[in-house]
C-alpha cells in the first residue's frame, strides 16, 4: 500500500528522571515501549532526540550561587564588575545574576535596549522613534530611562525586569549601578573588568572590550567552565544554558552529549536491530511572531548528535519543478517527471535554481526546533522525541 505520511514527529513519555540514573537505558526503553504500546514500527534513520534537561540532570550538572560567585571574584577580582547585555529572564538569568552579585561589591548593570538579545522588550520602537532617540549611539543612565520611558514590565511576565534584576543584586549584598547601551565598550567608563553576558554575540563582545582597553573581561562561558568545590561544570559554555533549578541553584547545560548520543544509538541498535540517529537539543530556532521572542536562549540548538545527522538538507522544491520543469505536465506524468527528477538529483545542490527556497540550515537546528516544538517546556511529560520520516521524500 502507498504511504499518505510523510515525517511523524511523537513525544514519548517517560519516568521523571533523577542524578545518577541510566539515562541512555531508559530512553531506548522508553522508546521501545511507547512503540509497542501505540502499535507504530521502528525504522533506520528514524531520530530520537532527547531535551538537554533530563541528561544534564541524569549527570547531576548544577551548581550553588556560591560556586558562581567564587568563580567570579577569582576571575574579576570581587570589586567593581561590569555586567552587560544580560537576556530579560527569571529562569534564564536571575540566579546567574544572583551568583555573579555575590561575588563583587559593586554591579554595573548594562542593558541593551530596545530589546535583549533574543527579543525581550524594555521599550517599543516607536517609542524611540517618536522621541528621537538612537539605541545604537545613545548611552541612558537609570534616572534618564525612567524620565523617558517610565515603567515597562514584560508583556507576558508582567516584571519590569530593571527594578526585578536592581533587586537581585542589592539582595546578593552588592551595590548596583544601571545604565542602557548597546556599545559594549560604554561599560567601560565606570569599571574595566567586565562579564559580557550575551550568548550568540559574545566572541565580538569580548574583542571589541580588550581591544578597547578592559582589564578583566570573561563572558559567561568562561564561568565554570570547570568545576568549583565539586559543582557541575560545563567545559565548552559554562554558565550559558543554565536554566533556575530553585532559588540558589542552577542547572548546567549538559556535557559529554554525543558520546551519550552514540550509547543510545548502540542501545536501539542492540535491542531492535535499527540503526537510529540520536541527538540532544535545547531551544529550538525560531521567533514568536506576536512576542517578538526568539527561542535562543541556549548557546546551541545540539550540543551532541550522531554522524548522520551532520549537514544540511539537500532538497529540491517540488512547486519550482512543477511551475517551472514540467510546467506542461500533468497527473501521474508530472508524478514521474518529479519522482524521477529527485532520483537523479546532484549531491550538492546549492546555486541550483530548483533548490531555491528550501531551508538552508543545520539539519540539527531544523530538527531540533521540530523537537523543541513537539516536546514543549511545560507539563507534557515528553523530554524524548521519535521522528519518524525525516529523510524520506516524494518518491518514497
Amino acid at each position: 500500500m502507498e504511504r499518505r505520511t510523510g515525517t511523524i514527529s511523537r513525544g514519548i513519555r517517560c519516568p521523571i528522571i533523577r542524578e545518577g540514573d541510566n539515562l541512555a537505558k531508559l530512553v531506548t526503553g522508553s522508546v521501545i515501549e511507547a512503540a509497542k504500546a501505540e502499535g507504530f514500527a521502528l525504522h533506520d534513520k528514524d531520530v530520537i532526540s532527547v531535551t538537554e534537561s533530563i541528561v544534564a540532570r541524569a549527570q547531576g550538572n548544577y551548581a550553588s550561587t556560591a560556586a558562581i560567585a567564587k568563580d567570579v571574584r577569582e576571575k574579576l577580582g570581587g570589586e567593581t564588575v561590569g555586567v552587560i547585555f544580560p537576556i530579560l529572564s527569571r529562569n534564564r538569568f536571575s540566579v546567574c545574576l544572583r551568583g555573579i552579585a555575590e561575588g563583587a561589591k559593586k554591579i554595573v548593570l548594562m542593558l541593551s535596549y530596545p530589546s535583549d538579545e533574543v527579543g525581550n522588550e524594555l521599550v517599543s520602537l516607536e517609542k524611540l522613534d517618536e522621541l528621537g532617540i538612537n539605541p545604537y549611539t545613545t548611552v541612558l543612565t537609570l534616572k534618564k530611562y525612567r524620565e523617558l520611558f517610565g515603567e515597562n514590565r514584560h508583556p507576558f511576565t508582567g516584571i519590569d525586569y530593571v527594578d526585578f534584576y536592581s533587586d537581585v543584586i542589592r539582595e546578593a549584598g552588592a551595590e548596583v549601578e544601571i545604565l542602557f547601551s548597546n556599545d559594549p565598550v560604554s561599560v567601560l567608563d565606570y569599571t574595566k573588568d567586565v562579564l559580557a553576558c550575551d550568548i550568540h554575540t559574545r566572541a565580538r563582545t569580548k574583542r571589541l572590550l580588550k581591544a578597547a582597553g578592559g582589564n578583566r573581561i570573561y563572558g559567561m562561558d568562561d564561568i565554570l567552565c570547570e568545576p568549583v568545590n565539586g559543582s557541575g561544570y560545563n567545559s565548552s559554555y559554562g554558565l550559558l544554558g543554565s536554566n533556575k533549578s530553585t532559588e540558589s541553584m542552577v542547572k548546567l547545560f549538559p556535557r559529554d552529549c554525543t558520546e551519550f548520543a552514540r550509547q543510545v544509538q548502540a542501545l536501539m541498535l542492540e535491542e531492535t536491530g535499527r540503526h537510529m540517529e540520536v541527538m540532544v537539543y535545547g531551544d529550538g530556532a525560531f521567533k514568536d511572531p506576536v512576542g517578538r521572542i526568539w527561542e535562543l536562549a541556549d548557546p546551541c540548538v545540539s550540543p551532541g548528535y550522531t554522524k548522520g545527522l551532520e549537514g544540511t538538507p539537500n532538497e529540491l522544491k517540488l512547486k519550482y519543478l512543477a511551475d517551472n520543469d514540467f510546467k506542461d505536465l500533468s497527473g501521474d506524468a508530472l508524478r514521474e517527471a518529479i519522482s524521477d527528477k529527485i532520483r537523479s538529483k546532484d549531491s550538492d545542490l546549492v546555486g541550483d535554481m530548483a533548490a531555491q527556497g528550501t531551508t538552508p540550515r543545520r539539519i540539527t537546528d531544523l530538527i531540533g526546533s521540530l523537537s523543541d516544538l513537539t516536546s514543549g517546556s511545560g507539563d507534557k511529560g515528553t523530554p524524548v522525541v521519535l521522528i519518524q520520516g525525516y529523510f524520506d521524500n516524494y518518491t518514497n
